[in-house]
């Protein structure tokens, strides 16, 4: 008979969340969603659509990036919603704005990955900055909602005849 230890489960729940940000079993991942798209080509919308991929990367990328900071900085203030959640309407970027975007998507992500996989960080201590908010709370968001817009990002792939 094998005797195991005791289940560590922060640790598993750790791996678990970290995983699932790039997650792939029940959606399609984020980054697959955007490959192969130019900034040429990004901005376009499909009729009636209210967004375009790039508006919908910029703000995956930007509400990432807030709920990053959120979770690392004690004096942590909100951008202004929803202004400064989303990128110019209707204003295709440049090659490098795209480019940066999808870098600093994954550079954010890297780090979100190494805050929840730290065993010093407590994922059910609430933040000093918040109402009660805590690290499991926000990556719970952070996948949400980008697995909600990546949703989005793949209906206008499919409107454009590009999936």
């Amino acid at each position: 008979m094998t005797t195991r230890g005791p289940i560590d489960f922060q640790a598993n729940l750790r791996n678990w969340l970290a995983q699932s940000f790039s997650w792939s079993s029940a959606r399609v991942p984020f980054l697959q969603a955007v490959s192969g798209i130019s900034n040429a080509d990004c901005y376009l919308k499909p009729s009636g659509a209210p967004y375009s991929i790039w508006e919908l990367t910029e703000h995956i990328r930007i509400a990432q990036k807030d709920i990053l900071d959120y979770c690392k900085n004690p004096h942590y203030q909100s951008p202004e919603c929803p202004a400064e959640y989303w990128p110019e309407k209707d204003k295709a970027p440049t090659n490098r704005q795209w480019e940066d975007c999808i870098e600093l998507y994954k550079n954010d992500l890297r780090e979100m990955s190494c805050i929840i996989l730290n065993p010093s960080n407590d994922l059910f201590k609430p933040f000093d900055n918040g109402s009660g908010h805590n690290l499991f709370r926000e990556a719970a968001i952070l996948i949400d909602h980008t697995a909600y817009h990546t949703g989005q990002i793949i209906l206008i792939r499919k409107l454009l005849g590009w999936w």
